[in-house]
């Protein structure tokens, strides 16, 4: 029987409009384009996002809502259907699931999907809350079979963390360049500032909270809305709006920024957007950077940890800024609007982010591990 018989198991906690979640229904969408069986076995499944799941996709339901705690519902999964094989989505899936593994007393191999650097994820924990987080990771990662890394920084950072060695953890693109996302952009834009070409908009899109530092993004724009006439737009929504906007008031700016709120399409300001800075501090390889340059919007970028640095090819597609330097960006910015990229060279960078080489890349280490479960391995 041929190994696609088989139905690949996806082990996930579904919650909120994440990053995460929408790569994961790209990559499903992407296996049942390619004629493969998906069991999607789920958490949590509190998102939009499963909106977009394909019908022939099995939905199990595992009846709890915190990871850890489906630990033994998922072994009696692993025990009734004996997948060759189960991709786990995130830390907390690929640990759990190795314990079920461990009670169900089966073969599955077990692929883990990491997409965050947990370094800087924990830099401001006390030693003791590190310590919580490196220790089951060094404990349950070397009895993975197979990582995969979203970028070159998460897996070198994951292979520190775990005392694994760098070559245990393999690199994979995410999944980002959607057969959809061109017919997407091209919807209305529903904001005024976006349907005339006066002045230049510059966009930041994503949660408002610390890893985005949108603080140092309103004050680079600060600095250079001094010297030209521009706008900035921020769509996303979290618990710094308030900061965020009283920040633009103090620096006499506000009239010129608007902060959305979180869209369900954001792609229509973003191939409209004259420009689009990513400030994070931190990130694992960031979505909305690879989808800016797929639409060959011009952009800019913090060489935080980790994904920029890879995605612009230390800089040769748009500058890379120190983190939280103000001044830094703000030059960048004003050296971008005046001296833009051709949108080719920027859509010719991203090629390996589609979601049908994405998905064929994960499809060669899925099925390797099929033939290691088949073999004894």
């Amino acid at each position: 029987m041929p190994d696609h018989v088989h139905p690949i198991a996806v082990f996930i906690s579904f919650s909120g409009h994440g990053g995460v979640e929408r790569m994961v229904m790209n990559l499903i969408r992407g296996l049942v384009a390619l004629g493969r069986q998906v069991d999607l076995v789920l958490v949590r499944t509190e998102s939009p996002h499963l909106e977009r799941l394909p019908r022939q996709v099995n939905q199990v339901h595992l009846g709890t809502r915190h990871t850890f705690a489906a630990v033994p519902a998922l072994a009696r999964y692993l025990r009734r259907h004996r997948p060759a094989i189960l991709l786990a989505v995130k830390d907390r899936a690929g640990r759990a699931a190795v314990l079920a593994r461990w009670l169900a007393r089966t073969d599955t191999q077990i692929v883990m999907r990491l997409g965050t650097n947990v370094s800087m994820a924990t830099a401001d924990k006390t030693a003791i809350a590190r310590w919580l987080r490196f220790w089951p990771i060094r404990r349950l990662y070397p009895r993975i079979d197979q990582i995969v890394a979203v970028s070159a920084g998460v897996a070198e950072d994951t292979a520190r963390i775990a005392r694994m060695a760098r070559g245990r953890i393999q690199v994979i693109p995410n999944p980002v360049i959607t057969p959809e996302l061109a017919g997407l952009a091209a919807e209305p834009c529903d904001h005024a500032w976006f349907r005339t070409s006066q002045l230049p908009v510059i966009l930041g899109v994503g949660r408002l909270q610390r890893q985005k530092d949108f603080p140092t993004l309103i004050r680079a724009f600060a600095q250079v809305h001094k010297r030209r006439p521009c706008r900035l737009v921020i769509l996303g929504e979290g618990s710094g709006r308030v900061q965020l906007q009283a920040l633009a008031t103090e620096l006499e700016i506000a009239a010129d920024v608007e902060l959305l709120g979180f869209r369900t399409n954001p792609y229509p300001f973003l191939a409209r957007a004259d420009l689009f800075v990513l400030s994070s501090r931190w990130e694992g390889s960031p979505n909305v950077l690879t989808e800016a340059m797929a639409l060959g919007t011009p952009v800019v970028a913090t060489d935080c940890p980790s994904g920029p640095h890879e995605l612009l090819d230390g800089g040769r597609y748009g500058p890379l800024v120190p983190v939280g330097d103000v001044m830094a960006l703000a030059l960048a910015l004003a050296k971008t609007l005046d001296r833009r990229p051709p949108p080719e060279m920027l859509r010719a960078a991203v090629t390996e982010y589609t979601q049908t080489k994405s998905t064929k890349r994960y499809l060669e280490v899925l099925e390797a591990g099929v033939i290691r479960a088949r073999n004894g391995i």
